[in-house]
C-alpha cells in the first residue's frame, strides 16, 4: 500500500508547481501565449495518460493486494489442513503401533507354541525310534522261540520214536521171558508150578546225547519246557474222572476264579462335588489352590469324567515360570479322537488312549507315574489299558505353579484356547504325591473310599470362572 501514496504525493506536488510556472509565464507578451497554450493542451494530454497509468499501476497494485490476501487465506487453510493430516497421522501411527504389539504377541505365541509342537514330534519321533526298537526286538525274540520250539519238536519226535523202540524192546523182553518159564516147567514137570515171576527190573534207560537228543539242562528244553505238558497215561483216568463218579467237581484255583462283573458307573455315589463344564469358552476354568505344596517325584491323578465333545480336551494343567508344560493331560481337537497327550516336563510326553471316555458316559480314570525307572501307568474302570517306563525316569515336578482344570495354560495362569478346553463333567478327582497300588485304584474306581494321603481334591477348588457349575449329588447317576 505504500507504493500507491507515493506516487499521489509526488503528482500533487507537480501539479502547484506546474501552475505556479504557468501563471508567471501569462504576464508575458502576447505572442507567447500561443505556444503557452499549445504546451498547456500537451500538458494536459500527458497529465491524462499519466492519470491512465496511474490509474493502469493502481488497479494493478490493487489486484496484487487482492491476490496476496487471497494467498494469506489460503496458507492459513493450508495449515488447518496440515494440522488436521497431522492429526490424522498420528491416529493411524497408534492404531498402526497397537496392530503391530498385538502383530508381535500373536507371532511370540505362534513361536511357542511352534517350538512346543516341534519338541513334541522329536520326542514322538524319538518314542516311535524306541517303538520300533522294541518290535525288532521282540520280533527277534520271536524267531529265537520260534527256532527252539522247532528244535524242541524235532526231540520230540525223537524222543517218541525212542520210546516206540523201548516199548517194541520190552514186548520182545517179555516174550523172551515168557518162553524161558515154559523151558524151565518142561525142564521140571514134577516141580510146583510157580507162583508169579517178580517182575524184572525195567532196563537201564539209554543216555539222551546217544539218542541224538538235546540234555535235560539244555536251553532249548529250558525254554520249550513251559510249553509242554507230559500226555497222560493210556490206563491213567481223565483229571476230573473222580469227580464226575463222585458227583462233585474240586473248586477252582485261585487264577480261575471268576470275579463279579464291576458295578455300571452310574450305581456310584459318595463321590463328592462336581464340576461341569459347558463349553469350550476360554473363561471355564477352574484353579486348584495352593497347588503343589513340594516337589513330586510320584504322583497319582484320579477322577471320575463325562466328556460331552467329540474330543476329550484338557483335564489339567499345571504350569511354572519356567516351563508352561510341566504336567498336562490334554487332547485337542486336531488329535486322534480319544487320544490324550501325558505331558511332565515338556517337550516329554506320552499319548495315551482314552477312546472309551467318547460313549457320553461316566468312567473312571487313573494315571500314575513314578520317576523311579519313569513307569506310569493308566487305568479306566478299574482296568489297565496303557503301561510303560523310561518316561522323565530321575525328574522332579517342582512346587510353586498354577494348577487350573478345563484349560491348557500357555503362560502362568492364562494363554487357553478354546481349541483345547474340555466340555464335560467332572467329578471325585483328586492327586497323591505317591503311586497308587491297584487295589486302591480298583476301591476308587467302586466308590469304597477314598485312599489316604491326598494332596489335592476338587474341594481345593476355590476359584470357579466363566460358566462352570459347581454341583452336589449323591450318586452319579444324578449328576449332570
Amino acid at each position: 500500500m505504500g507504493g500507491p501514496r507515493t506516487t499521489l504525493s509526488v503528482f500533487l506536488i507537480f501539479v502547484p508547481v506546474y501552475l505556479h510556472g504557468v501563471l508567471s509565464q501569462e504576464a508575458g507578451p502576447a505572442a507567447q501565449r500561443k505556444p503557452f497554450f499549445e504546451r498547456l493542451r500537451r500538458l494536459e494530454e500527458q497529465f491524462r495518460r499519466l492519470q491512465e497509468v496511474t490509474l493502469t499501476h493502481l488497479r494493478g497494485l490493487a489486484s496484487n493486494y487482492n491476490l496476496s490476501y487471497d494467498i494469506d487465506t489460503r496458507f492459513q487453510s493450508l495449515a488447518l489442513e496440515t494440522q488436521a493430516v497431522a492429526l490424522a497421522v498420528n491416529r493411524s501411527q497408534a492404531a498402526v503401533q497397537g496392530d503391530l504389539g498385538r502383530l508381535k504377541t500373536w507371532m511370540q505365541k505362534s513361536q511357542r507354541r511352534s517350538r512346543k509342537l516341534d519338541s513334541r514330534l522329536l520326542a514322538l519321533d524319538s518314542a516311535l525310534s524306541d517303538r520300533d526298537r522294541q518290535l525288532a526286538q521282540a520280533g527277534k525274540e520271536r524267531e529265537a522261540q520260534g527256532d527252539g520250539l522247532a528244535g524242541l519238536g524235532l526231540a520230540l519226535r525223537a524222543l517218541q520214536d525212542t520210546v516206540a523202540g523201548l516199548t517194541h524192546l520190552v514186548q520182545s523182553q517179555g516174550a523172551r521171558l515168557a518162553a524161558l518159564e515154559g523151558r524151565l516147567q518142561v525142564a521140571r514137570p514134577g516141580a510146583v508150578a510157580p507162583g508169579p515171576t517178580p517182575a524184572l527190573p525195567p532196563p537201564p534207560p539209554l543216555p539222551l546225547p546217544q539218542l541224538g537228543l538235546p540234555s535235560p539242562g539244555s536251553p532249548k528244553l529250558q525254554r520249550g519246557g513251559q510249553a509242554l505238558r507230559a500226555p497222560p497215561e493210556p490206563g491213567d483216568p481223565p483229571q476230573d474222572f473222580a469227580g464226575r463218579l463222585q458227583g462233585t467237581r474240586e473248586p477252582p484255583g485261585p487264577g480261575s476264579r471268576r470275579t463279579r462283573p464291576p458295578e455300571r458307573p452310574g450305581e456310584t455315589c459318595n463321590v463328592g462335588p462336581v464340576l461341569v463344564f459347558p463349553n469350550t469358552s476360554t473363561q471355564n476354568v477352574a484353579f486348584l489352590s495352593p497347588g503343589f505344596p513340594a516337589g513330586l517325584r510320584a504322583l497319582s491323578v484320579c477322577s471320575w469324567v463325562r466328556v460331552a465333545s467329540g474330543h476329550l480336551g484338557t483335564l489339567l494343567s499345571y504350569a511354572t515360570e519356567e516351563n508352561d508344560n510341566k504336567l498336562v493331560l490334554h487332547g485337542r481337537d486336531s488329535l486322534v479322537p480319544g487320544s490324550v497327550h501325558f505331558v511332565i516336563g515338556d517337550p516329554a510326553f506320552r499319548e495315551l488312549p482314552l477312546q472309551p471316555l467318547l460313549d457320553g458316559r461316566w468312567h473312571h480314570v487313573c494315571v500314575i507315574w513314578t520317576s523311579t525307572l519313569g513307569r506310569y501307568r493308566l487305568h479306566v474302570d478299574r482296568r489297565l489299558v496303557a503301561t510303560g517306563s523310561r518316561f522323565r525316569e530321575g525328574y522332579e515336578i517342582p512346587p510353586g505353579g498354577s494348577l487350573v482344570l478345563g484349560q491348557e495354560q500357555d503362560s502362568v495362569g492364562g494363554g487357553f484356547d478354546s481349541s483345547e478346553a474340555f466340555v464335560g463333567s467332572v467329578a471325585g478327582l483328586a492327586i497323591w504325591d505317591r503311586a497308587l497300588v491297584p487295589g486302591e485304584v480298583a476301591s476308587l474306581a467302586t466308590g469304597r473310599g477314598l485312599p489316604p494321603g491326598a494332596i489335592l481334591t476338587l474341594d481345593d477348588a476355590h476359584r470357579v470362572g466363566g460358566f462352570v457349575q459347581r454341583v452336589n449329588c449323591s450318586c452319579l447317576a444324578l449328576c449332570p
